[in-house]
């Protein structure tokens, strides 16, 4: 009897089991959805931006553009220009003379680039007078060296004796010296020896001599050996950094060159602003 009523129980848990089934777990389940739409196809057929959610927004780049420095240097001081050079015309006449010396600046190519300055530097040395330490020259007059020609012709140059010789201009008062630019004989092409230029307070050169080029190799003039190269005469003439030296009085050296024992000038300039 115990059995039957422990197997009638186990039916009637069993039957509300069942009905608890029926009833109850159809509504637990999650009503079917529709299949998932491809959202690139939708928002290409509508033209339109789908928002995402901030978490899944990619994060962006930085925006190179606006992170870019200017290092633009050298060139391109404020403030600073091209100093004006007027050259004079290339010529060579003659029969081309042997050149190669020790220590010789290789041919640039090309012309030379622009020579940056404080604006308004200008050549200071145009008209001002000259004194040498040969006061008689061989040709011409000693004013040639300022007089603005500077031409490769007859009458456009001065010769002085043999053997080091030099030339010394009186700017006139004192000036920040940002080049100085020599032509001493372009009509051939020719190498000047010892050529020394040195800037100073006073017109004797005791007072605050500086040197801003030396090409002297074996020291024969006397200032030391030269740490600049020979360099070969053009019509572009040899441009000198002088760094903004300040000085009133310039003075240039030689010792002959390439063709002869004499020295020659067809102009110098030398480009600076006063001093304030």
């Amino acid at each position: 009897m115990m059995k039957k009523d422990v197997g009638l129980f186990i039916r009637v848990i069993v039957c509300l089991l069942l009905v608890f089934c029926v009833l109850f777990v159809p509504s637990c389940k999650k009503s079917p959805s529709e299949p998932p739409s491809d959202s690139s196809s939708d928002d290409q057929a509508t033209g339109e931006t789908v928002p995402q959610p901030p978490d899944q927004i990619p994060a962006q780049k930085p925006d190179e553009t606006n992170n870019t420095q200017n290092t633009t240097v050298g060139t391109d001081k404020s403030g600073w220009a091209p100093i004006d050079i007027k050259l004079p015309k290339a010529v060579f006449i003659g029969t081309p003379q042997d050149t190669r010396v020790p220590n010789l600046e290789k041919p640039l190519g090309k012309e030379r680039p622009p020579f940056l300055a404080p604006e308004g530097t200008k050549n200071v040395a145009f008209g001002k007078p000259i004194t040498s330490s040969d006061m008689e020259p061989i040709i011409g007059e000693l004013s040639y060296i300022t007089d603005g020609d500077k031409e490769a012709a007859d009458g456009s140059y001065v010769e002085l004796g043999p053997l080091q010789q030099y030339v010394t201009i009186d700017l006139g008062r004192m000036y920040n010296i940002y080049a100085i630019v020599v032509w001493h004989h372009h009509m051939q092409a020719q190498v000047y020896f010892d050529v020394v230029v040195q800037v100073a307070d006073d017109i004797d050169f005791v007072m605050n001599v500086r040197t801003v080029f030396n090409n002297d190799i074996d020291n024969s003039a006397g200032f030391g050996i030269g740490k600049d190269m020979h360099y070969t005469e053009t019509n572009e003439g040899k441009l000198i950094d002088a760094k903004g030296v300040k000085a009133r009085y310039v003075r240039l050296y030689s010792n002959g060159n390439t063709s002869d024992d004499l020295n020659r000038y067809t102009e110098v300039e030398v480009y600076g602003k006063p001093v304030e």
